[in-house]
């Protein structure tokens, strides 16, 4: 405990108890007279002793951390308290200072936010080591799915029976569309997540080449689903995409195509419309392939799909759960 005389010029210090002395080294006659200043050091914070100056000038108590000098110039945390004592008037006579000895509380902490900040980088590097690692696997898958829709390509151009070359055409389309996703995957900086409406996107330009007898209009919600997801999502859309240019938009003649994807009521809604012949009139379509995968990749989505008839044309509807 320290007590200074808040009238005398500079807080003279005029009284000082044995722990203090014990605990920063000095001699009682090292330590009257003097102002509390004479244990800072060439560490001692500005900007805590900029503090303690303006309480002092206020009038105001104040408690600040402060890094001060024994005697032999070993550093120490001091947890001072200050607090101005008044006269009957009203006026401050003294300041009572409380001193603490708290380095070994500060070099906990400073040990802890050392563990902390290592903890911490070892993870960016562990997540920057994945993150490469991903990126190499998807660079070399996207590879893979270009050498085979280059054969596909090939076999199509070498194919003169028009149902094989259909089915083979077929097949490509779904190979571009998984490739789509990689390349999206490989270009984004968050590899859990994937973004639909801009595979969307990419997936109509090159769908649509060719197309422009077709009137494509997107309204698309910004909507990520996990990378686990993608290739499955991208695969069904396709296939509701392709379904619609192949049954619903007579080739050379006008049509429209609307695509929306949003969010409603806890789960993710991809709709696919066309104003081609809409629904038979028994109201369900022939099992076939293509239909048949879609109707697998939705399960494996855990997703919804169904066909109604639109105003006019055909609207499917893809409703898969939303997590987060």
């Amino acid at each position: 405990m320290t007590i200074v005389d808040a009238q005398a010029p500079d807080l003279p210090i005029v009284f000082v108890n044995d722990a203090f002395l014990n605990m920063t080294g000095y001699r009682r006659d090292e330590v009257l007279g003097r102002n509390c200043r004479f244990l800072q050091g060439p560490d001692t914070e500005g900007p805590v002793v900029k503090a303690l100056a303006q309480a002092i000038n206020k009038g105001e108590a104040t408690n600040q951390d402060l890094l001060n000098y024994r005697k032999d110039g070993t550093p120490f945390w001091n947890a001072l308290q200050i607090s101005p004592v008044r006269n009957a008037a009203g006026l401050i006579v003294y300041y009572i200072g409380s001193q603490v000895d708290v380095t070994a509380r500060k070099a906990a902490e400073a040990a802890l936010e050392a563990a902390a900040a290592e903890q911490a980088r070892t993870a960016q590097q562990a997540l920057a080591d994945r993150t490469a690692l991903l990126h190499e696997v998807d660079h070399r898958v996207k590879n893979n799915l270009q050498l085979i829709t280059s054969l596909l390509v090939l076999q199509t151009r070498r194919t003169l029976d028009d149902a094989t070359r259909a089915a083979l055409q077929s097949m490509l389309s779904r190979v571009s569309a998984i490739a789509t996703v990689h390349r999206r995957l490989f270009q984004s900086h968050d590899l859990e997540r994937f973004d639909v409406a801009t595979f969307i996107r990419d997936l109509m330009g090159d769908v649509s080449s060719g197309r422009e007898e077709v009137d494509i209009r997107l309204d698309l919600e910004r909507v990520d689903i996990a990378a686990a997801q993608a290739a499955p999502l991208a695969l069904a859309v396709n296939e509701l995409v392709d379904n619609a240019f192949k049954h619903g938009l007579t080739p050379g003649r006008p049509g429209r195509l609307r695509i929306q994807v949003r969010r409603l009521n806890g789960h993710y809604v991809i709709e696919v419309c066309d104003d081609g012949p809409g629904l038979p009139e028994n109201g369900v379509f022939e099992p076939g392939f293509g239909l048949t995968i879609t109707n697998l990749l939705a399960q494996q989505l855990r997703a919804t799909l169904q066909f109604e008839a639109g105003e006019p044309g055909l609207r499917a509807i893809l409703k898969l759960p939303a997590h987060g």
